[in-house]
């Protein structure tokens, strides 16, 4: 109960009584359990009290679908707040697994975003980061282009970019643009050198930013009977996590995902019911070595075949 006390005040950002009201106790123990967390230096930058039922969770997911490791986070109910704390514990996760010269690949979303306050400053200039997929004509602060460079900028690395739509027009330009030097030099990096990939997915409700877009929007009918249950670096998968055959996928300039299973280390951070799909799929074809996510899709996704 003080594990969660402290989680849901100091990372969730609930009120006390709305703590009290969680888990139906007074609003004065709830203070005075936050006032001895305070006294005793439990709560500082992170918290010091395990949650047992989210390690357990991570101990299995571990088992179950052989990652490297998994880090599950409490549930909670505002979406918003939820993608917040998924993508700052993966940003620790990431931070620890950054060293001098580390050659980083980033994908998109608000996920990743959320990730970027807990990397620590640095001045690799030996390193780089570079997108996985190219870009959304529109930015919103969440675009593979946008998070590139401010994660170049957080670890002084050079930045290099799919500078490209993410859907070409036809399968043949989207052949055309890989042979051009620039954007055959960026695909060569990645694929061949990349030490740690950084990536989110999503779902195919309106709850995803891709799916919001017109270029998927027209074709959402079309991609669910294909079998899509979301997309991954916007390659849109069924629930074993193959690509569905589909004319959006043939237009698709990104990484490949079996280049992807082949990268030393990648991070997946995603959560929510509704995405446990598609995170089950990314995971049943062993795309990703590392998991973030919240404790009720982890608790789903074991319960799932």
């Amino acid at each position: 109960m003080r594990a969660r006390v402290a989680w849901y005040y100091f990372i969730g950002g609930l009120t006390q009584q709305e703590i009290a009201r969680k888990f139906e106790i007074t609003r004065t123990r709830v203070n005075r359990i936050v006032g001895q967390l305070r006294a005793e230096g439990s709560v500082r930058t992170e918290i010091k009290l395990p949650l047992v039922g989210c390690i357990e969770l991570e101990n299995k997911l571990e088992s179950r679908f052989g990652l490297r490791s998994a880090r599950v986070v409490p549930y909670l109910e505002d979406g918003n707040e939820q993608q917040r704390v998924i993508g700052e514990t993966a940003g620790e996760l990431l931070d620890s697994l950054l060293e001098d010269g580390t050659r980083l690949g980033v994908g998109w979303g608000r996920t990743l975003a959320a990730a970027l306050p807990r990397i620590s400053p640095r001045n690799q200039s030996s390193g780089w980061v570079a997108t996985l997929m190219g870009g959304m004509t529109q930015g919103l602060g969440t675009t593979t282009f946008e998070l590139a460079t401010a994660f170049a900028k957080v670890l002084g690395a050079e930045c290099f970019y799919l500078a490209v739509p993410i859907y070409l027009p036809t399968a043949d330009s989207r052949l055309l643009l890989e042979g051009h030097y620039g954007i055959a030099d960026v695909l060569a990096r990645i694929k061949q050198h990349m030490d740690i990939a950084f990536v989110s997915c999503g779902d195919m409700s309106q709850r995803s930013q891709l799916v919001g877009t017109r270029v998927v929007s027209e074709h959402l009918d079309s991609l669910l009977s294909a079998g899509a249950v979301g997309d991954l670096l916007g390659l849109f998968i069924d629930e074993n996590g193959r690509p569905v055959k589909h004319v959006l996928n043939e237009r698709l300039m990104a990484l490949d995902l079996e280049d992807l299973r082949g990268v030393h280390q990648s991070i997946l951070a995603s959560g929510g019911v509704h995405k446990m799909p598609i995170i089950r799929a990314v995971l049943r074809a062993g795309y990703v070595k590392h998991l973030v996510t919240d404790e009720r899709c982890a608790d789903l996704l074991l319960r799932s075949v």
